[in-house]
């Protein structure tokens, strides 16, 4: 069984009218999860880790182009290092790197 560790939440603050807020990072990502812009973290991970199992190590929430994205760092069960890229609106996979 994967367990998913405690992880790092970092958001990146473009000058992008969802950032422009004065709220803490996690109340930022909050309140786009309750008006819909973005799916809950929680949804995001459960659906790659059905595809791409391993343990989560850290996710950053990244606004690019006015695209919001989580980057997922993960370290597979071989021991491989994978980034990967996640529409943070819509789910769908955007890039997957991986390293030895």
């Amino acid at each position: 069984m994967n367990r998913i560790l405690p992880l790092v939440f970092v958001m990146v603050a473009p000058a992008s009218p969802i950032w422009s807020q004065a709220l803490p990072d996690y109340e930022i990502a909050r309140d786009a999860v309750a008006r819909g812009e973005i799916l809950p973290l929680a949804q995001v991970l459960q659906q790659i880790q059905r595809d791409y199992p391993g343990r989560v190590i850290e996710v950053e929430l990244d606004d690019d182009d006015d695209l919001l994205i989580y980057e997922i760092e993960m370290i597979t069960p071989d021991g491989r290092y994978v980034e990967i890229e996640v529409d943070a609106a819509t789910g769908t996979i955007l890039d997957y790197e991986e390293d030895d």
